[in-house]
């Protein structure tokens, strides 16, 4: 059975406008906590229309699909200072940027002192646990980079490919929930064979671990299609809750679940934490990950593991040349591109 919901928008494209890059917690949600098989629509204000907002289902992926997933992708969510508002305000009291100066702080965004005593050139965001792994179109901006592999998957080429079974579930999932857009989505990657993940409409996952995100709206996809979230769960935690605050709707997704959303809907994630009952729980079970806390990457240190998977088709790979170089699609050594 599959519940279905009708809601209307609660704060205005404005009002989320404004709270973009800041956390969202529980007070947002405005009707109980879906836990059930439930389809969520919103009506349209342009047309008057019921317009999707997500498809919800509990234990749709095995465990033995998690369990593959899980051995091939646990350890591919590495720290990054790229994620933009999605990372959240700059916490200038975390281990992270407690060891450096901060300058020209803004909401999301900042520069810092280099050793030299120099602003850096870029502005960076908080450091979080996420990492795209498959397809990433050309970079024209600073390395002029090829339509490619991206360099972390051609270095961890092999357990890229022994987590395909469980993307491939993942896309099964995608086209019973959503076939139109599912369709449209896969004829635009089978136009570029070369740059998508075999038998899916996808290009590319970004993987996250423990990566409560702020408020924010997907890019760089392809708008046609419909998002997707799955999570792999070790151990024990509440909260963590997928939340659209614009509308008053919170999932709780966990292990086996899978929710197709309109990611370009503001959404952000509630805080993960711990009971008495988790933290025992979490203390008594072998430990998985060895990182460093003095590296001040958000959320890695807990005992529990939420890894969570965004997968998706790019949008500028149409654009990609199919001659292409074979050293940008395959699996390489530890050496970047070097383009002359």
């Amino acid at each position: 059975m599959v519940n279905k919901v009708l809601v209307n928008k609660l704060l205005t494209d404005k009002q989320m406008k404004d709270l973009e890059g800041t956390w969202v917690d529980e007070s947002f949600i405005k009707i109980p906590v879906l836990e059930k098989n439930t389809d969520v629509y919103y009506i349209d204000e342009e047309t008057g229309l019921e317009k999707l907002l997500l498809k919800f289902r509990k234990n749709v992926i095995s465990d033995n699909e998690i369990r593959l997933g899980w051995n091939a992708y646990k350890d591919l969510a590495k720290p990054s200072r790229g994620r933009g508002a999605s990372a959240g305000p700059i916490d200038t009291t975390g281990q992270y940027w407690s060891k450096r100066t901060v300058v020209n702080n803004k909401k999301w965004m900042t520069n810092y002192l280099t050793p030299k005593g120099e602003v850096s050139k870029m502005k960076v965001n908080n450091q979080v646990a996420s990492n795209p792994i498959g397809f990433f179109d050309a970079d024209n901006k600073m390395c002029k980079l090829p339509c490619r592999l991206t360099h972390f998957t051609r270095t961890n080429f092999e357990k890229y490919q022994e987590g395909f079974p469980f993307l491939q579930k993942i896309d099964k999932l995608y086209k019973q929930l959503t076939p139109e857009a599912y369709q449209r989505q896969l004829d635009r990657a089978n136009k570029k064979p070369l740059f998508k993940i075999p038998d899916t409409s996808f290009s590319t996952v970004t993987i996250n671990r423990n990566f409560r995100t702020a408020l924010h709206r997907d890019a760089g996809d392809y708008r046609e299609g419909f998002g997707n979230l799955t999570v792999i769960e070790r151990g024990k935690y509440h909260g963590g809750y997928t939340v659209f605050p614009q509308f008053g709707v919170g999932i709780n997704l966990r292990n086996n679940d899978f929710v197709a959303m309109d990611v370009h809907q503001w959404h952000a994630n509630t805080q993960m934490y711990e009971t008495g009952e988790d933290k025992a729980y979490n203390e008594a079970i072998p430990k998985v990950y060895k990182d460093n806390p003095d590296v001040g990457t958000a959320g890695i240190y807990e005992l529990y593991t939420r890894i969570s998977f965004v997968c998706y088709l790019r949008e500028k790979l149409i654009h990609c040349s199919d001659d292409v170089d074979p050293q940008f699609l395959t699996k390489s050594g530890h050496n970047k591109i070097i383009v002359e």
